[in-house]
């Protein structure tokens, strides 16, 4: 019996409440402007595109705007709150199923330039 991890299409509830805290606090409900998208329907989103590949403009309606997971997303990689949920989630992940930090791999692939001998 073949037993497949499954994939996740929103944050689990228990993930969500190690890493909110590093994001920064969200606007008020009552802001005037744009309806407010939370963070979490934003994170969802961004998560959505970084498995699958997805183009931005693409996402699903039901992570709301594509170009504000983007924006978001763009604000949080400047401000290194990425880099911090990302480093947080790898920290939970490696203490619940292990990561073989010793084993690592890279993937390239090299091809001439056609100009390189001008």
């Amino acid at each position: 019996m073949n037993k497949s991890i499954r994939t996740i299409t929103r944050i689990p509830d228990d993930l969500w409440n190690e890493i909110k805290n590093i994001l920064p606090e969200e606007k008020p409900e009552n802001t005037i402007g744009c309806p407010i998208v939370p963070y979490r329907k934003v994170l969802d989103g961004i998560v959505f595109v970084l498995r699958t590949g997805c183009q931005w403009k693409m996402l699903p309606k039901e992570y709301g705007s594509g170009s504000t997971c983007h924006r978001r997303f763009q604000e949080w990689r400047e401000l290194n709150i990425f880099d911090r949920i990302w480093t947080r989630l790898l920290k939970i992940y490696d203490h619940r199923r292990g990561i073989k930090w010793s084993w690592q791999s890279l993937d390239s692939i090299s091809v001439k330039s056609p100009l390189g001998r001008r």
